[in-house]
């Protein structure tokens, strides 16, 4: 599934659909979500995650970044679950540490690109005219650019490093955003609950941010998810590239990069940093595609 699946807008009524009913909707999410199968496994993994980011210095047997030299390149063994690298350090620890700094890339990354997104989008769809003039073409010349390729401009702009490379992605999912919230709030801004606010003296301010925003967010909150997943592989391609964690930082593209040159002697030092990225990047979007069904509005009252 891509991202553009994720264009999906409240219908309009005669009245915020946000405002009416909040316990009744929020009983009506938990009743659709907790059916959808995919939502439901992608929530269960991605909270295991969480979870072991959380409890590393508890899970994690070893330092991930202190050397053992006589434990170099050692296989998985009881001692060593995930066996050694190349310096002796356990390959388990730093995966367990790398929860955390991948998590946290993902998450800040798409965090910056959906706040910034949605603020020029909102922008541009409610006042159009020149506004929406020269923010969208903006985002047209930002779009020309492949994302990854984008992120690694303004990493060699900024320079190498792990806060770089989160504002790098977070800047690069910036267009993606924009032009989501855009096409929700063109639709959103002709609805009858938004012509009563104007009627009865409401700014433009209180109308963009109380009765169109908060109904434009499903959309988002669904791009956002999947976007986490495109912001944690973008951040572990850089680093693979040398342009993110620097050494000894125990981040999974980092380590990939590390290992690629001992793909034979230790299998197992580039395997288990992989299958991390692989379930962590499954579980996001197992978590999105649910997300995308449970916020359809066109399976709502089914």
């Amino acid at each position: 599934m891509t991202e553009a699946h994720a264009v999906e807008t409240t219908p309009i009524g005669s009245s915020s659909p946000l405002t009416r009913n909040p316990q009744s909707r929020l009983r009506s999410f938990s009743r659709r979500f907790f059916r959808n199968s995919s939502a439901v496994t992608g929530a269960i993994v991605l909270g295991l995650l969480i979870l072991v980011a959380l409890l590393a210095p508890v899970i994690a047997p070893y330092d991930p970044v202190e050397p053992n030299p006589r434990h170099r390149t050692s296989p998985p063994s009881r001692e060593h679950l995930m066996g050694t690298d190349n310096l002796g350090r356990d390959v388990f620890s730093a995966v367990v540490y790398g929860a955390r700094l991948s998590l946290r890339v993902g998450l800040i990354s798409i965090g910056i690109g959906a706040t910034i997104g949605t603020m020029l989008g909102l922008l541009a769809a409610y006042y159009e005219g020149w506004v929406d003039t020269i923010i969208m073409r903006g985002i047209d010349i930002l779009l020309a650019f492949p994302g990854i390729l984008l992120a690694i401009v303004f990493v060699t702009i900024l320079g190498p490093g792990l806060s770089n490379v989160m504002i790098a992605v977070g800047i690069a999912s910036v267009p993606r955003f924009t032009r989501v919230v855009r096409g929700a709030v063109l639709s959103l801004k002709q609805g009858v609950y938004v012509e009563a606010a104007r009627s009865i003296g409401a700014s433009n301010l209180r109308i963009m941010f109380l009765h169109i925003l908060p109904n434009s967010l499903p959309p988002v909150i669904v791009m956002a998810t999947l976007g986490t997943a495109t912001a944690i592989l973008s951040a572990a391609g850089l680093s693979f590239l040398g342009l993110g964690a620097q050494p000894p930082t125990p981040e999974w593209g980092a380590m990939l990069s590390n290992a690629r040159t001992y793909l034979r002697d230790a299998w197992w030092w580039a395997t288990f940093p992989g299958l991390a990225i692989m379930v962590t990047v499954l579980a996001m979007n197992l978590l999105g595609d649910g997300l995308r069904d449970v916020l359809d509005p066109r399976l709502r009252e089914r």
